[in-house]
């Protein structure tokens, strides 16, 4: 898409943090980028132009009047490529056609016997609802030792996969333009709880030998897919190899460092690319930890860390909710373990050991 001296509107499907963060990102290009309730039923009909572009913040969503007009814009920027990320059953049928590595897995339909995955896959394997999992919700696992069984209504809705004992997971976000230029941050380290993603650190310099090699991968899928924007693919990494997990067709919450870490994070990227305009290779400014805020009340002392900058998401507080991220630059080890020790005495207890992760991720660096 062709530079224009107009100033664009971006619309983008839902209201969540990362549309309000789309939002903020859109201020400083001059670009109007509106997030759009489509939760919320309501008669409204929104003043869209023709030369208007649309996004999604997610890969899902109710069909309303508001998300039909939006979705069946003629500018709704990879429209095709949700539904097929978004169903876990279409999204591993295109890595093997990509031939990109992934855990092995099979659909489970009616006629899928439970013998055979173990079989096929070892005694413990994990099933995945093909769509609406999140956050670790949507998994069962099966394990032989325990007698589990199928459940019934999990049948044709379900895909089945090899439980991978992996190091570690990594992340890569990247960007694809209308002419198909792919540009990358580093690889990100993430740590996973309960299936929710507690932190993220980028860049290490022991992932740099995994740059190219996930680059190749993720350029592959954005270009099959002639896909434009911000793309995330995570990874399971298996001594020098990775497995793709799962890709996102959006911002994503692994990305967030880069708002501190970069002089061009990944929500400016994606309207960049939506849009058009010119993307310089994006800098790295600092090395940054990103330390997930969930189910958590606001602390006001988390704004005197001297490294430390603060999203809330000015939602309500539940369990298992994420409410707003940290943060932290790197500008020297003791900044970071000063600030890491202060949220070890402000955090509850299941921050202790991602925080402890933190710390031990830092010290393996100095050796």
């Amino acid at each position: 898409m062709p530079q224009s001296n107009t100033k664009p509107t971006v619309w983008v499907l839902g209201n969540g943090q990362l549309g309000a963060m789309l939002t903020h990102a859109g201020a400083p290009l001059a670009i109007d980028v509106r997030a759009v309730d489509i939760m919320t039923p309501t008669d409204e009909v929104l003043p869209i132009a023709p030369e208007d572009i649309i996004t999604a913040e997610r890969e899902q969503w109710p069909e309303s009047n508001l998300s039909l007009q939006l979705s069946r814009h003629p500018h709704f920027v990879n429209g095709p490529v949700f539904a097929r990320l978004a169903d876990r059953y279409s999204q591993k049928s295109l890595l093997d056609k990509l031939q990109i590595p992934t855990a092995p897995w099979t659909l489970v339909d009616d006629h899928t016997p439970l013998a055979e995955l173990y079989h096929r896959y070892g005694p413990r394997v994990l099933m995945k609802r093909r769509t609406g999992g999140y956050d670790g919700k949507g998994q069962h696992w099966l394990k032989q030792a325990q007698e589990s069984v199928i459940p019934s209504d999990w049948r044709n809705h379900a895909i089945a996969e090899q439980a991978i004992n992996f190091d570690e997971e990594v992340s890569l976000v990247g960007v694809r333009t209308h002419t198909g230029e792919c540009l990358f941050y580093p690889l990100t380290l993430n740590l996973h709880q309960d299936g929710i993603l507690m932190a993220s650190i980028s860049p290490l310099t022991r992932l740099a030998p995994l740059q190219a090699q996930a680059e190749a991968m993720l350029s592959t899928i954005m270009q099959d897919l002639n896909y434009v924007g911000v793309m995330a693919m995570e990874c399971f990494r298996v001594g020098d190899t990775l497995l793709v997990n799962e890709l996102a067709p959006r911002v994503h919450n692994s990305g967030h460092w880069t708002q501190a870490g970069t002089h061009m994070d990944q929500f400016q990227l994606h309207l960049r690319a939506l849009c058009g305009i010119a993307i310089p290779a994006p800098q790295v400014n600092f090395q940054c930890v990103m330390v997930n805020l969930i189910g958590i009340e606001h602390d006001p002392r988390w704004l005197s860390l001297p490294n430390a900058e603060l999203y809330w998401y000015n939602k309500e507080v539940r369990p298992g909710r994420k409410v707003g991220h940290l943060n932290l630059s790197v500008p020297n080890q003791t900044v970071l373990h000063d600030s890491i020790s202060a949220l070890q005495a402000w955090l509850p207890s299941q921050y202790q050991a991602p925080l402890a992760w933190i710390l031990a991720e830092f010290t393996r660096q100095q050796y």
